[in-house]
C-alpha cells in the first residue's frame, strides 16, 4: 500500500497525531506512513498536498479554514462548519471532512446534564463544537477578544461577544478552543472573569491535550470536573483513520491502538 499521510500546522512540532496514526498502522499491518508538515503560508497547502504526494491529511490550527477554501469537495457537517481538519486525495481532487466535531462531542459524553456551552475562540474548532452542541440542542455562545471573526456565529444564530461586550452568565460547560496556554501560561480570558465563570459552571473543557492549561488549573482549585482535549484527540483521530482507509479496518481495534500509543506518552 506505502501511502503517505501528514498533519499541516504551524505549530505543529507538539503534535502527537504521528505517534497514534504509525503506531495503527503498525499493528493493524498497514506499510504506510504519517509524517509532520510545517506549513507557513496556507495558500500553498493544496500546491504541498500534491507534490508530496500525500494520500490524506489532518489540519491543525491556524489552516483549518483556508484548507476548507482549497477542497474541491466537502462532506458532512464540514460544510456547516466552514472550516476542515481531515482531507483525502479521491483521482486528483481534495475530499475534505470534520472530525473535529463528532470527536468532540464523543468526548464530553460523559457529563450530564449539559443545556448550555461558553466557547472561548472563534476559529475553526470553535465552529466544529459549535456546530456539534448546536445539532445535540445545546444552546451555545462565542466569547472572541475582537469583534471580525463572530460574523460567522451570529449569522448562524449563535450568541457571540467580543470581550468588551460580554456580560457574565452561567453555562453548564466552559470549552476553550483558543491556543492559550498551549506554548505559554496565559488565560484564555482575563483571569478575574474567567475565575467567576468557572465558578459558576458545572465542567470545563480544553481543548489544548496533554497538559494541564492555566485554564485548567482553575477548574482543578475550584473542584469542578474537567478534562483536556486528549479525548477529543483520539475520537477525531480514529474517525480520521477511518475515513484515510475508506472504513477498512475495525473501528474498536482502531481505537484500541490509538488508546496503547497514547499510553507511550504518559
Amino acid at each position: 500500500m506505502n501511502k503517505l499521510f501528514t498533519i499541516f500546522g504551524n505549530p505543529v512540532s507538539h503534535s502527537i497525531s504521528p505517534l497514534l496514526h504509525n503506531f495503527t498502522m503498525k499493528s493493524l499491518g498497514i506499510d504506510s506512513c504519517y509524517t509532520r508538515t510545517h506549513l507557513q503560508d496556507g495558500n500553498k497547502f493544496k500546491d504541498i498536498f500534491f507534490k508530496n504526494g500525500f494520500e490524506g491529511a489532518n489540519i491543525t490550527v491556524p489552516f483549518k479554514e483556508v484548507a476548507f477554501e482549497q477542497c474541491d469537495e466537502i462532506k458532512g457537517i464540514a460544510n456547516n462548519i466552514k472550516a476542515v481538519n481531515t482531507v483525502i486525495r479521491q483521482h486528483d481532487k481534495l475530499i475534505g471532512y470534520n472530525t473535529d466535531a463528532p470527536g468532540f462531542f464523543e468526548s464530553i459524553k460523559e457529563f450530564e446534564g449539559i443545556n448550555s456551552a461558553l466557547i472561548l475562540g472563534a476559529g475553526g474548532t470553535a465552529k466544529a463544537i459549535a456546530n456539534i452542541l448546536k445539532a445535540n440542542k445545546i444552546k451555545c455562545t462565542i466569547l472572541n477578544r475582537s469583534k471580525p471573526r463572530l460574523e460567522y456565529f451570529i449569522k448562524n444564530g449563535f450568541k457571540a461577544y467580543s470581550w468588551d461586550t460580554f456580560k457574565i452568565d452561567d453555562f453548564d460547560i466552559i470549552i476553550n478552543t483558543t491556543s492559550a496556554g498551549l506554548n505559554d501560561n496565559n488565560m484564555p480570558l482575563e483571569e478575574k472573569l474567567l475565575t467567576n465563570l468557572v465558578k459558576n459552571t458545572k465542567y470545563c473543557v480544553d481543548v489544548i491535550y496533554n497538559k494541564q492549561t492555566p485554564f485548567l488549573k482553575i477548574a482543578k482549585e475550584l473542584n469542578k470536573p474537567y478534562k483536556d482535549g486528549s479525548d477529543m484527540l483520539l475520537y477525531q483521530a480514529v474517525l480520521a483513520f477511518e475515513i484515510f482507509f475508506n472504513n477498512k479496518y475495525n473501528k474498536d481495534n482502531i481505537e484500541k491502538y490509538m488508546r496503547k500509543a497514547f499510553k507511550l506518552l504518559l
